[in-house]
This record gives structure tokens, sequence and C-alpha cells, in this order.
């Protein structure tokens, strides 16, 4: 039993020794410098061969970090570019000019007052006064309605004052740009006292027979401020659609809004507002740009509380 054991322990002691100088052997022969060198001459490969092989994998390594900046360059760019606002222009406006018959001077404006037997002298003298301080000129207009005799004040009137004053303006800025109404893309008007059903934008589309995939919008009772805001959200909306053309049409209806009467909070919208609107042509198009009148820079709307008034 114990002559086993030690003949086990003498093998594995002889196994021990005998792995040991082998990997020696190993490790000496191929880490010696001589023999190194044989190798190296019986491969054929150089010092410069490694040399040559490391420079290369300096350039590739190089090459592919450049193409990887740049790569990543252009992805940058390309969501700068298209992540960037556009620039919106403003490229020609129109205002509407009625016929010389609609045309009423202050004193055709205070006779025509006058003889409506229910304003009294001391309303036709508070109108005046008015009037010559508001200095509006004799070169305003008055609608149909309200000028006849005696004065016609129903929808008939104002729907055909709203046609006048807003195809008049409409018909003069294409003229004067060259744009076809079936160009148009979006479409803003706003009238803050008449609001009729159909809408105006509605009247206008189907007058001049636009595409039906306009984006139309009518604003109404927003006061004077209706027509800033017409023009920020053409501006929101181009941004949106690229390449696009904006009408914004701005008019104002005052033929059931006349006041025959002797309240002076009410007589002044007699003497201030007058018939007449305004239209302007937007884009977000690059070639639009040379010949555009103006760049819109900016447009910011505040709400401020009644308290802070």
């Amino acid at each position: 039993m114990e002559r086993t054991s030690s003949i086990g322990m003498d093998q594995e002691r002889l196994t021990a020794e005998m792995a040991f100088r082998l990997s020696r052997f190993f490790i000496g022969r191929y880490t010696n410098p001589a023999a190194f060198a044989g190798f190296l001459n019986l491969t054929g490969l150089t010092f410069d061969t490694f040399s040559d092989l490391w420079s290369n994998q300096v350039v590739q390594l190089e090459g592919a970090t450049r193409l990887a900046c740049m790569v990543f360059l252009c992805f940058v760019l390309t969501l700068y570019v298209a992540n960037r606002s556009k620039p919106v222009y403003l490229v020609d406006f129109s205002c509407y000019e009625p016929e010389d018959e609609r045309k009423m001077s202050v004193d055709s404006f205070l006779k025509m007052t006058e003889g409506n037997g229910a304003i009294t002298k001391d309303t036709v003298q508070f109108q005046e006064r008015i009037s010559n301080r508001a200095d509006l000129g004799d070169e305003t207009y008055l609608p149909r309605g309200i000028t006849s005799t005696p004065p016609k004040l129903d929808m008939s009137e104002a729907r055909t004052e709203a046609e006048v004053v807003m195809f008049g303006a409409l018909d003069s800025l294409f003229e004067k740009t060259g744009i076809k109404p079936a160009e148009i893309g979006i479409l803003i008007v706003n009238c803050s006292l008449f609001n009729p059903t159909p809408s105006l934008s509605a009247m206008i589309v189907n007058h001049y027979k636009m595409k039906e995939d306009i984006k139309s919008y009518n604003l109404g009772g927003m006061g004077c401020s209706a027509g800033l805001i017409s023009v920020d959200l053409a501006n929101n909306l181009l941004k949106a659609n690229p390449n696009s053309y904006a009408v914004v049409v701005s008019t104002e209806n005052i033929t059931l809004n006349w006041y025959f009467g002797n309240d002076r909070s009410m007589l002044l919208c007699n003497c201030l507002f007058q018939m007449g609107g305004a239209a302007i042509l937007l884009s977000n198009r690059r070639q639009d740009r040379s010949k555009s009148k103006y760049k819109l820079v900016n447009t910011d709307t505040q709400r401020i509380k009644r308290q802070e008034l």
C-alpha cells in the first residue's frame, strides 16, 4: 500500500518536472533573440514589414475617423436645415378702392346724418367735431346700404358690401403678383362685426374656385388686433407647410352696424369706421425672396388681464 502510493507520487513528480521542463524549453527557445531572428529569416519577415503594417493600420484608423466625423457632421447639418424656421416673405399687398359714387366727404356725411329726422342738432355737431379730429378727410367711402334713401340695412346689402370689398382687393392682388387663386394653400379672413354662414372665407374659396384642400380660416369678434393675429396665424401655418402661399384678407363691415340715434358712445363708430379692406400675399418659397417687398421678422402675441389695464 505504501509502495503503491510512493510510486504514484514519483510519477506525478516526474510528470510535473517534465511539463515544467517542456514549457521552459519552449519559452526559452522562442524568447531567445537568436531563435527569434532565425524564425524571421525562415518566414521572410523583416522589421520594415511590421512597421509598414502598423503605419497602414494608423492610416486606416485615421481615414475611418475622418469618414465617421463627416457622416456625423452631415447628419447634424441635415437636422439643422430640416428643423430651422423658414423665412416668411410679404410678396405684395393690395387695398380696395371703391368706385367714385361710393365716396363720401365730411360735409356730405354730415348732411346725410342731418337728413335723418331722429338725429338732434347736438348730435350732428358732436359728429362734426369727431370727424374733424379723426382727420379722415374727404376721400373715404360708405357702402350702398347706408347711403341709400331710405337706408337699406339688411343681410343682403351686408353680403354685397363684403363681396365687393374682398373680391376687389383680391382681384387687384392677383393681378399685381401674377399668382393664380389655385396656387393659394392658406386663406385667412378677419372681420369682427360681420360673420355670416357660409363664412367670408368660404365665399372667397367658392368665388375663385380655389383648391379643395386649402386651409381656410375665418376670424371674427377680435377687434382691431384681428389683422395682426391673422398674420401671426399665417406665419405659424407657413412654418408647417413648406413651399406655400398664404393670403390674409382684413376688412370690416358696417352696413348692419350703422347707428341712427343720439347715444354719443354709439356714434363714434359712425365717425371712425368707413368702407374698405386689404389683402396681402405671404410666401415661404425661396424663389419669392427677390420680388418680395418685406420679410416677416417676428410676431408676438400677448394677453393682458383686465386688472392690468
